[in-house]
């Protein structure tokens, strides 16, 4: 069954591309039409594209690892924070970091700061500066808090980046290209989706377009997270049986053992009895 339907994409105006002068003559194969000097994306395509990538996020969501999300566009960061928060992934929705990926222990060793900062502040170490001196901590960690708050749990590199308008990110779509880390992108009719590894041609302006798509996508994320849950439960009840059984089974190899070295001492005893006489 699809995530999601035509209506729903239609309703939401995914279908709105840009303006007819500014598109990208990559994006042609996704593009249904034109009308008013607005290119009309093709929706039938996009309902297919998000079905795939739903599926492969999944995946991903299923083996333990970690996606991050990436849209620092001011319309639609909220609800990238939002999707993303409800199923536990790192997101950034401010400034991408240059190198978060390609020199990702620096960003790690600025996250840490932040975490010593805050050791500092709770055991009252801070107490014996300045006030001026507490301001400039303060502030300082008010900017990791902006920029790195949201990316605290990713203790290694991520295994796939979601990225809504791969133009406005291209940073962070050059670096994962190097990496080899694969790239989901909600790609607008002016982007490249050469760079894109699973494309979703959709409209990335607006907020109910990503919101629909990422709704799909996240509830994909959220059934892999499950599945995992179950797997690993399962895991942990065949291994307690495991352990019943081996427990269950060693009093009856001890009885066994046993019962053999009675056997085996008992002839013994039975040829040394006439010599004793």
């Amino acid at each position: 069954m699809a995530r999601t339907n035509f209506d729903q994409l239609l309703q939401a105006g995914c279908h709105f591309g840009h303006l007819k002068r500014k598109w990208c003559p990559a994006m042609a194969p996704y593009i249904y039409g034109e009308r008013n000097g607005i290119h009309i994306i093709d929706l039938h395509k996009t309902v297919v594209k998000i079905d795939d990538a739903a599926e492969a996020l999944k995946n991903i969501a299923r083996q333990g690892k970690k996606i991050l999300f990436v849209g620092t566009k001011k319309q639609t960061k909220d609800v990238i924070a939002e999707k993303a928060t409800s199923i536990n992934m790192p997101y950034v929705t401010e400034r991408w970091p240059g190198g978060m990926l390609t020199n990702f222990p620096t960003i790690r060793k600025a996250v840490k700061k932040m975490a010593n900062i805050d050791k500092l502040m709770s055991d009252g170490t801070f107490g014996n500066l300045s006030k001026r001196e507490l301001l400039q901590v303060t502030r300082q960690r008010a900017k990791l808090e902006k920029n790195l708050g949201s990316i605290v749990d990713l203790t290694r590199l991520p295994s796939a980046l979601f990225v809504v308008d791969v133009m406005k990110e291209n940073n962070a779509v050059r670096e994962a290209n190097r990496l080899g880390i694969p790239v989901f992108g909600i790609v607008d009719t002016n982007s490249d989706p050469s760079n894109v590894d699973f494309v979703i041609p959709a409209n990335d302006d607006a907020k109910d377009s990503v919101d629909v798509i990422l709704s799909a996508c996240c509830a994909a994320i959220a059934e892999g997270l499950e599945e995992r849950k179950a797997e690993k439960a399962d895991e942990k009840a065949a291994e307690a049986q495991a352990e019943a059984e081996a427990d269950e089974a060693r009093p009856r190899r001890a009885g066994a053992r046993r019962q053999r070295k009675d056997e085996d001492e008992a002839p013994v005893a039975e040829e040394e009895a006439p010599a004793a006489e």
